[in-house]
């Protein structure tokens, strides 16, 4: 007789606790940092989803922490960055996130997760992770913002529990994002030239404009950098009913040179015209909300438990 045949468990996602939440979250404010003064330099507060943020307007940008390095060690974290993003990596992420056993959690228990592993550091206030996601939520909320974006707001960066499962680094779960398989755009945060050591830099095909892509091809076909949006993004896209502007805000929140400096405008298809739009009406609530009060969690909790079980109907997540 046959022996029988023995079933393999795959181990279930667990979280690394080798891993540094604090050093990443100082990296976050230093990205965040440079993307306020970027943002400054670009933006009209003209916003394409109603009338103009009360929020965004009251906002002195001035105040925000000034770090004395900070442009060397964001760059510093830029050059990682740009050196090892290629295509490669870029499809072994994908394959990892589809194939592997996901950790499952409800999204309020995500949230408290991500609490824990990330220490109240924020040097610009003295706020816990899930106070900062309620002072996003809750800005959007008082301008009179759709439930799905505020509920947009509140998850937005749920995607750093990355960090704690897959990341290789700082460097894929973090900054601001770009496509992969074409030429790098001068636009790019630090420009072309700081992917002079990625693989893909001289690659026949993806140094070229337009790359493995055609123009109009529209950019839900594009590779984006791998990262806390882009993971996110996907864990969305499968498991909620959130809108595709709700998708969008969470996708491409960090794709700067798109939304911000005009690159890549080529690779526009049908309808991304209003997922700029989107992003751009979302960002003032990503980058300017910690300097909001303290939100009182106990008051808000059971708010925003009901916003998650209209838009994530199977409750339990896979991550």
């Amino acid at each position: 007789m046959a022996p029988a045949a023995i079933a393999v468990q795959e181990p279930v996602q667990t979280f690394r606790t080798d891993r540094d939440g604090l050093a990443l979250e100082e990296m976050v404010d230093e990205i965040e940092h440079i993307n306020v003064l970027k943002d400054q330099a670009k933006r009209d507060l003209e916003r394409s989803m109603g009338e103009a943020s009360v929020f965004d307007q009251e906002k002195d940008k001035t105040k925000f922490r000034q770090y004395e390095e900070a442009n060397d060690r964001v760059k510093n974290f830029y050059k990682e960055q740009h050196t090892k993003h290629t295509v490669a990596y870029n499809l072994r992420a994908r394959n990892n996130f589809y194939s592997k056993t996901r950790a499952e959690m409800t999204i309020w228990e995500a949230i408290e997760k991500l609490n824990t592993l990330i220490d109240e550091s924020d040097p610009d206030t003295e706020l816990s992770q899930i106070e900062h996601l309620l002072q996003s939520a809750e800005a959007i909320r008082r301008d009179g913002k759709p439930r799905w974006m505020q509920l947009t707001g509140l998850i937005h960066d749920l995607g750093k529990l990355l960090f704690f499962f897959d990341a290789d680094g700082q460097w894929d779960v973090v900054g601001d994002t770009f496509p992969v398989g074409c030429a790098f755009d001068d636009r790019i945060i630090y420009g072309n030239k700081s992917f002079a050591e990625n693989r893909d830099y001289d690659d026949p095909i993806y140094s070229t404009e337009y790359g493995i892509y055609t123009p109009g091809c529209g950019l839900d076909k594009v590779m984006l950098s791998w990262g806390h949006d882009e993971y996110l993004y996907h864990v969305a896209k499968e498991q909620s009913t959130l809108p595709k502007e709700a998708l969008a805000m969470i996708r491409f929140h960090s794709f700067y040179p798109w939304h911000s400096a005009g690159a890549y405008k080529w690779m526009m298809g049908p309808g991304d015209e209003e997922q700029l739009a989107a992003v751009k009406a979302f960002n003032p609530y990503d980058l300017y909300s910690k300097s909001d009060e303290k939100p009182k969690v106990e008051d808000l909790k059971d708010y925003y438990l009901e916003l998650i079980d209209e838009y994530f109907p199977k409750k339990v997540i896979r991550w």
